[in-house]
């Protein structure tokens, strides 16, 4: 396997440019950063993602993961999280690349495979790499040095991608995710309510009546998925969106009444709570050019879907 990740390693950082950067490639980007980054809240959407040198950690909820080229960090669901790389230097940069799971292509691979079991409601994981799943992953990563190929050939790849992930241990996971009767399914509905609603007051009684499920079903799936319970969620999302305000007004009072609070003080306690200080003090130490927002290269929002570091051009290294 070490020869096709070095093909790929090879590949994405003549394309990385730098930054995270989407590709000509629909769906797919790539990632690259050339030292260790602090945990960076933000919101990840349904994607997989790759990591072809260095490491990171994820922070959801009560759940700590690591993923590097060994391992694949796969999630279903929208999910507030934290992120930070653990291992890159400027000789051996992080590089990754992500793809961003297209529902349609999914359920259009699953309608000619057969049938499986649903399975348990997990909304994310880490896995094992696979040489198969990289043999599809090389394939398509090349047709960024022959972009003419991408139109014709690109869909052919990923849809092999997909097919490694369904035969996969991740398998149940985006079975659930097209299914629409699946318990995931029905979570996914529930987590696209609050995102749309999150200033709002949340009751757990009425998203398990949204879902089709019984209050105490419901907060035992919700949390299967996504490892919060749905006010956690709700009240990450708040937060999040509240540091995007403050970076960008500096009204603390505002940016509270903007995601729902109406207790200033509460909303400084949970505020520092997650973000290790209060919020003007975060704010201003984030527009004075501290590195907390640096990671995906753009500040935090609960419309963003950062997923990767950037810091510096990369070079792979000897």
């Amino acid at each position: 396997m070490q020869e096709q990740l070095s093909r790929m390693l090879a590949i994405a950082a003549r394309h990385v440019d730098g930054m995270r950067r989407d590709t000509l490639i629909p769906r797919v980007a790539v990632h690259g950063g050339i030292g260790p980054t602090l945990p960076t809240p933000s919101l990840y959407e349904p994607a997989l993602c790759l990591v072809l040198q260095g490491a990171k950690q994820v922070m959801i909820g009560d759940r700590l993961l690591r993923y590097d080229p060994a391992s694949y960090f796969i999630t279903g669901v929208d999910l507030p999280a934290s992120g930070w790389v653990v291992e890159a230097t400027p000789a051996k940069p992080y590089v990754a690349v992500s793809l961003r799971l297209d529902r349609a292509s999914l359920l259009a691979l699953i309608s000619d495979m057969p049938p499986a079991a649903e399975g348990e409601t997990r909304g994310f994981a880490v896995s094992a790499v696979t040489p198969d799943l990289l043999d599809a992953w090389t394939r398509l990563l090349a047709l960024l040095d022959t972009p003419d190929d991408i139109a014709v050939l690109a869909p052919i790849h990923e849809r092999e991608i997909l097919y490694r992930l369904l035969k996969g241990p991740q398998g149940g996971v985006l079975r659930q995710v097209v299914r629409a009767d699946s318990r995931l399914s029905r979570v996914r509905q529930a987590i696209a309510w609050i995102r749309a609603h999150f200033d709002e007051m949340l009751r757990v009684e009425d998203l398990a009546e949204r879902a089709g499920m019984s209050p105490a079903s419901f907060h035992r799936h919700f949390k299967a998925a996504t490892a919060m319970s749905p006010l956690q969620y709700q009240k990450t999302l708040r937060l999040q969106e509240a540091r995007r305000l403050l970076i960008a007004s500096g009204g603390a009072a505002r940016a509270a009444h903007m995601v729902g609070y109406e207790s200033a003080s509460q909303f400084s306690r949970e505020y520092a709570r997650m973000f290790g200080a209060p919020p003007h003090r975060d704010a201003g130490r984030l527009r004075g050019g501290n590195r907390v927002l640096e990671e995906e290269g753009a500040p935090v929002a609960v419309l963003d879907r950062p997923f990767e570091t950037v810091s510096a051009p990369v070079k792979v290294g000897d």
